[in-house]
């Protein structure tokens, strides 16, 4: 319930447009790399010191105009040159959906076709970040069709609370693949409700992937997930330079330095930008934990005052639907 609960506040548009009103005054500045690229480049630059690369998100939701999606391709294009002009080391995470997948797939296409195009003259990698279920098919189309036109410097996200997952991830064994739970809320007939069934098709994608893939990026906070991979790439002596561990931005800093020292390759997942509000809402979702992480490291009295306004008007909305 609390998930669910979670998951209808990030798709409200009305608390998101609220939220960015507040800027990152909330507490969510923890949890969110700045708002601006130049905020944002100082938070990377302090990662790669420590020896941790990351993937930039230039955070948005809810666009349903070419123009914001335009808007949104221009500054994922400046984040590029950011990159290059600053020498760190990063790469790019996309939503399909900020730059237009729900307005028209072509014109989505040769927006990530253009981002992918200079990314690849720096050799900068892209990650198009993996959305809910009716986003899946045309997702792994326009990895398919920029696979196709020679690009090899793009790979996606699969999901592995979905039924389909182990499949898709063998039918992406030649692309970099990063492998995470799932933060939306899906029907039973397509994803697996029960935690313990999601975490058990994780392990079967994670190894498949580490046994078959060429890059494995594996997403996760869960020790028992990041052991279980540790002592499976020595039993079938894997090079570590054939993976990486992936965790976001603010959480679980002592972890991530600490896998870092290991001998591990890490990558943070940093986003940054002033619609931070669907994101740090999906991150309550994810897992109880985030949660006790959230409640040590971010929020404060703005923020409970936020998030109790945010609750009433989210209840208040669906009783309002109740009695129409």
């Amino acid at each position: 319930m609390l998930r669910d609960f979670f998951i209808g506040l990030s798709e409200n548009q009305l608390l998101n447009s609220a939220a960015q009103k507040y800027g990152l005054r909330l507490g969510a500045q923890q949890v969110v790399a700045g708002t601006t690229i130049e905020e944002m480049i100082e938070s990377v630059k302090e990662l790669n010191q420590a020896g941790i690369s990351c993937t930039i998100d230039n955070l948005g939701e809810f666009v349903f105009e070419k123009s914001e999606a335009i808007k949104a391709k221009e500054q994922i294009l400046a984040v590029i040159d950011a990159i290059r002009e600053q020498q760190v080391d990063a790469h790019i995470s996309l939503k399909p959906s900020q730059l237009g997948l729900d307005i028209d797939y072509d014109f989505c296409k040769q927006q990530i076709k253009e981002i992918v195009d200079k990314a690849r003259k720096d050799d900068i990698f892209v990650n198009m970040d993996m959305e809910n279920y009716p986003r899946l098919e045309p997702t792994l189309r326009l990895l398919d069709e920029l696979k196709e036109g020679g690009y090899t410097n793009v790979g996606t996200v699969l999901q592995a609370y979905f039924h389909r997952a182990l499949d898709d991830t063998k039918k992406y064994h030649d692309a970099r693949i990063r492998l995470v739970k799932g933060a939306y809320k899906e029907s039973s007939d397509v994803a697996y409700q029960d935690k313990q069934a999601i975490d058990a098709n994780y392990i079967q994608i994670i190894e498949e992937h580490l046994l078959h893939g060429t890059y494995t990026s594996i997403a996760t906070h869960d020790d028992k997930i990041i052991d279980h991979v540790k002592q499976f790439v020595k039993t079938y002596d894997i090079p570590l330079d054939q993976f990486e561990f992936q965790m976001l931005y603010g959480f679980r800093k002592d972890l991530q330095l600490a896998l870092a020292n290991e001998g591990y390759r890490f990558c943070t997942y940093v986003p940054f930008g002033e619609d931070w509000y669907g994101y740090f809402m999906r991150r309550l979702a994810e897992r109880p934990q985030n949660i006790n992480l959230m409640l040590k490291q971010v929020f404060n009295k703005k923020t409970n005052t936020m998030i109790g306004l945010a609750t009433g008007a989210f209840v208040l909305g669906r009783l309002t639907k109740r009695r129409k």
